[in-house]
């Protein structure tokens, strides 16, 4: 039986974060393989993004608020050895369901991410390495496993305009994932991009790169000639667009806004969102 921390930290629920990514993929594969796509889903959100956030909580060892969590538990030893567990698991039966490719790709994610944890190595405390390393991993470098998973043809003539479109989403709302964790950030000696950036900052940085992700979708109902691609889109994540400026203001005239509640329904707005808008592509398709 596992430990109420253990399963607390491997935060199931905050993996439905990530699941835009998986669902832009899903949407743009042109012969989708049905027993693939179910097998990459349970892969990606069963295991590697719940053994990522453990891993990441046994190394942090947080007492305050982190993503998803407001009051996360103490990791144990039990929660490491589960981890390496269900990355083994997550290779072996990528490798075997969908082929070696995609098996040594779910390696590369596994490397990146404890690379990004690690305290040996530790590239979160790297304001810029730490977010290019979650942005492109997140992003980019997940749609395309994804797109060559779940396709008939295992095609690795993955849309690049997608990908940067998925790094851009990843990389504007990840910040205000952090903006309330500059006193735990500092103390564990992690400087992250949203400390760079200040709290104003992070809003503007934040703003500018959203908008480089709308500009890259623009482009994909451009090149297919479908402008309800973009029509769409801004429809859909309009709530995103206005809740994130509210807050922006609130911010402005207190800087205490900044919160964990804010941020976390921020994400749960742009997450959920992103979704729709994803799930409504597929349906189109």
């Amino acid at each position: 039986m596992l430990q109420k921390s253990t399963i607390q930290l491997l935060r199931f629920h905050f993996s439905i974060f990530l699941l835009p990514v998986f669902l832009f993929a899903v949407s743009q594969v042109p012969l989708l393989h049905l027993c693939h796509t179910f097998f990459v889903f349970l892969i990606l959100h069963g295991l590697i993004y719940p053994s990522s956030n453990g891993y990441n909580s046994y190394m942090d060892r947080d007492e305050s608020a982190i993503g998803g969590l407001s009051k996360p538990m103490m990791p144990t030893k039990e929660l490491f050895y589960l981890t390496v567990t269900m990355d083994a698991i997550a290779v072996v039966a990528g490798a075997i369901v969908i082929d070696l490719t995609f098996g040594i790709g779910l390696l590369l994610y596994i490397l990146a991410s404890r690379a990004y944890s690690y305290r040996g190595i530790r590239l979160k405390k790297y304001p810029v390495i730490g977010y290019l390393t979650v942005v492109i991993f997140q992003g980019g470098f997940i749609f395309a496993l994804v797109y060559y998973g779940c396709s008939i043809e295992s095609s690795l003539d993955v849309p690049l305009v997608c990908m940067l479109a998925s790094s851009f989403l990843i990389g504007g709302y990840y910040p205000l994932t952090q903006i309330y964790q500059f006193e735990e950030d500092e103390k564990d000696g992690v400087r992250t991009i949203s400390m760079l950036l200040g709290k104003r900052g992070t809003f503007i940085f934040c703003g500018i790169i959203f908008s480089l992700a709308a500009t890259c979708i623009w482009y994909l109902s451009y090149i297919h000639g479908n402008d309800m691609i973009l029509y769409l889109f801004l429809a859909i994540m309009a709530p995103v667009l206005v809740y994130f400026l509210w807050w922006m203001n609130a911010v402005w005239k207190n800087p205490q806004k900044a919160d964990f509640k804010n941020s976390l329904q921020m994400n749960i707005i742009a997450s959920g969102c992103t979704c729709i808008y994803f799930i409504t592509l597929l349906f189109l398709k």
